[in-house]
Parts: C-alpha cells; sequence; structure tokens
C-alpha cells in the first residue's frame, strides 16, 4: 500500500489543512507513514511568518534534496506560506520538488473532491476548522495576505454542514479559524458575521463546545461579545492580540487602533462575560521600539492581566511594509533581553491566576493520554492533567484541581459531567 507523510509548521490554519490533506489521501488509498523515508508521497506544510520558521523549512527542504536522489521516484509537494506567487522561482530553488501549490488549496493532482473526502475517518475530540481564508488588514510586519490573498469566507451552510458530520463521528470541541476570524462573512451574501455562525452552530446536537481564533481588536464587535456571554457552547475565552502597548509603534504596524481603543474594548468584554480567559500576542523589538514604548507594552501586560500571552520577536518579512520601509534597528540581544522580561512576568501572572483555581472543581473534555496522564482542557482553555486507568477519551469530566503552575494544572477525577 503506498504511504503518505505530512511534515507540519505554522498556526493551527496550517494543522486543519494537513489534517484535511491526510483525510484525502486515506481517501484515495494511502495510509500514513511514521517516517518520511518511508513515503511514497511527502507533502511539506511551510510556515514563514516568523524568521525561526522559514530557517526550520529551508533546512527541512534541504534535507530532502539527497532522499530524493536515493528515490527518485518518491513524490514531493510543498504547501503553505512559503508557496508564493513566483513559483518559478520555487522551482528553480528546490528543483527536486515535484508540486508547488498555495495554502488552503488542493493539491494541483487533485482534480475533484467531495466536501466528505477533506473529513478525517475517525474524528478527533477536539477539531479545527477554517472558516475564513486570507486578510485584507496588511498589518506592516506580516506576510499572510500576501501569501493567503485575500479574505475568502466559507458560506455558513456549508460550515455547519461540516461540524454535524464531525459531530456524527465523534467530535465534541469545535474551534473556528481564520487570520482574522471576526472578519467572517463580509464577502457573502447577506453579510452574515461571526456571531451568526455562532448561533448557527450553537444548536447542533451533540457539539459541546465552540472556540474561535484569531481576533482582530478592530473587528470584535459588541454584537459578538453579547453572543459569546449568551449561547452556552461558546467558550468564554477569546484571543485577541495587542502587539504593542505603544500607540506610535501601534500605528508604525499599522493595527488600526489605540492602546485606549484595546483598553475599553477588554473591559467591555470582561463587563458582559464573567470570568472570561483572555489570550494576546505581542512583537517586541519592532522596527525603533524604544525602552520606554517596550515598557509601555510590559505595563499594559502587568493591568490587563492575561491568562496567557504569546510573545514573539521581530523578525523582518520581505515583501512587508515593515520590511520594505523601516530598518530593522533594535539589536538581537536586546529582542531577547525584551522578550525575556515579558516571559518572566507573565509567568507571575499565570502562576497567580491560576493559583485561584487550586481546589476548584472544572469540566475538562479529554483529548488524548500521553506518558501516563489523559490530558484536555476547560471552556477557559487552561491545560489540566490527571492519573486515573479508566478510559476517557472524549469525555467530559469534571476534575478537581490538586496542583497548579504557570502552564498547567493537575487533578482527580471527580464525576463524569453529561455527555
Amino acid at each position: 500500500m503506498l504511504q503518505y507523510y505530512l511534515w507540519t509548521i505554522g498556526c493551527q490554519m496550517n494543522k486543519a489543512e494537513s489534517e484535511r490533506l491526510g483525510s484525502l489521501f486515506e481517501q484515495q488509498g494511502y495510509q500514513a507513514a511514521s517516517t518520511a523515508e518511508e513515503a511514497d508521497l511527502l507533502v511539506l506544510n511551510s510556515c514563514v511568518v516568523r524568521q525561526s520558521a522559514e530557517n526550520r523549512v529551508i533546512n527541512k527542504l534541504s534535507s530532502l534534496k539527497s532522499l530524493k536522489r536515493r528515490r527518485p521516484n518518491l513524490t514531493i509537494a510543498l504547501t503553505g506560506c512559503l508557496v508564493d506567487s513566483n513559483i518559478d522561482r520555487l522551482k528553480k530553488s528546490y528543483s527536486f520538488v515535484d508540486h508547488f501549490f498555495k495554502p488552503g488549496e488542493l493539491p494541483p493532482w487533485q482534480d475533484k473532491t467531495e466536501p466528505g473526502q477533506l473529513l478525517p475517518h475517525h474524528s478527533p475530540p477536539a477539531a479545527y476548522i477554517p472558516i475564513i481564508q486570507g486578510c485584507d488588514n496588511f498589518c506592516s510586519y506580516c506576510i499572510v495576505p500576501y501569501r493567503r490573498g485575500r479574505e475568502r469566507s466559507r458560506p455558513i451552510a456549508e460550515i455547519a454542514c461540516e461540524v454535524r458530520e464531525l459531530v456524527r463521528r465523534g467530535t465534541r470541541e469545535v474551534t473556528l479559524l481564520g487570520q482574522i476570524v471576526d472578519s467572517y462573512g463580509h464577502d457573502l451574501p447577506g453579510k452574515p458575521d461571526l456571531a451568526d455562525l455562532l448561533g448557527e452552530l450553537n444548536s447542533i446536537d451533540g457539539l459541546g463546545r465552540l472556540r474561535f481564533l484569531t481576533s482582530h481588536p478592530r473587528k470584535m464587535s459588541t454584537r459578538l461579545i453579547e453572543a459569546i456571554a449568551s449561547l452556552d457552547k461558546v467558550c468564554e475565552q477569546i484571543s485577541l492580540p495587542v502587539q504593542s502597548g505603544d500607540n506610535d509603534i501601534l500605528k508604525a504596524m499599522r493595527r488600526d487602533y489605540t492602546v485606549e481603543n484595546y483598553r475599553r474594548l477588554v473591559t467591555e468584554i470582561r463587563h458582559k462575560i464573567p470570568g472570561v480567559a483572555l489570550s494576546t500576542d505581542v512583537i517586541v523589538g519592532f522596527p525603533s521600539e524604544t525602552e520606554e514604548q517596550f515598557h509601555r507594552t510590559a505595563d499594559l501586560l502587568s493591568e490587563l492581566r492575561f491568562d496567557t500571552v504569546h510573545i514573539a520577536a521581530y523578525s523582518p518579512r520581505k515583501g512587508t511594509v515593515a520590511a520594505r520601509e523601516l530598518e530593522d534597528n533594535v539589536t538581537a540581544e536586546e529582542k531577547r533581553k525584551r522578550l525575556n522580561t515579558l516571559e518572566h512576568l507573565q509567568e507571575e501572572i499565570s502562576t497567580e491566576i491560576n493559583a485561584r483555581l487550586l481546589g476548584t472543581t472544572l469540566e475538562v473534555l479529554v483529548e488524548a493520554r500521553k506518558q501516563g496522564k489523559w490530558h484536555g482542557r476547560t471552556k477557559s482553555d487552561k491545560l489540566v492533567f490527571f492519573s486515573d486507568n479508566g478510559d476517557y477519551l472524549g469525555q467530559l469530566v469534571n476534575v478537581k484541581i490538586e496542583k497548579t503552575s504557570p502552564w498547567s494544572l493537575q487533578g482527580k477525577v471527580e464525576l463524569k459531567s453529561n455527555n
């Protein structure tokens, strides 16, 4: 039997698209290979959002050149955000790669695909569903709009059909994905929005939870906030990237909001959704970021106290506005220093937030077992581990928290929730 191997790096969108490719290949008679060396078909799903990710992709491609030489019948394909409109350049640089196709697209050798072919045979307890491709925002540091194109939303009926089928196959939680997920629907007839989609999916029998990411502060509407507050299956957890706590840096990033706008939005969210868990993204070392501007970001994180903060050091992406017009003049050493400062700050904040959960009982959707421990997430996206000999995969269980840390919780199963 022919075997396929998928190598994936990057965001949840990439991971969701790789899952769909794997399902498609299995429908075509392939089975998953455990290593690249065993595969007849090898697909790399790439990411170039950060320099470190791009370097990993290039290194992986380089390692495959000798494999192709040893096994000329091996089919190699490259997709993801490394694939831009200049396919000829890629073919010249990586002549040993047989096929190139853009992120979100089907392989070029695939003529027609029924929607069911893109769903896994055995659905995972928690699944990711892309609902909008591309991005119209063009933040000055971001390569995504140039690689994934302009925004294109999927119809509500199509998404709902996919969710129903996933639930029929065993999925309990669905996360809706988009580069800016709350831009959903503006390009569809009637202009439905994310609140409309959440309302439709909330009524699906058997579905336990709904999440979505990633949001943009300028796109997060009062209507959406109220939908999160009122719909019982929508998790009280929102990813809301701020990127910087300084208005001049936000303007240079082309984020189209101010720190004051962001602060008011967080206040509204916490007022209307009590107990909401908020996560955010921050970039340190953006061109010309001064020590004072960096400290404004640190002060904002101290003030707003997020549950989770994803921190990255700025790296110029060729083709973006920032790479063309701004000098990357913050040293690598200073970027690392600022990144470490925020990581230590957030560790303290997360420690304090999670410590409040000690002794409480939380509902956990069990996603997998690793090294003898089951693990899953709460509605507020807290990672929880517990040891038990029972079979809890895909179940909602109540776990009493006995130990907390900045990154996860540990506890003991009490009673199963209604399944």
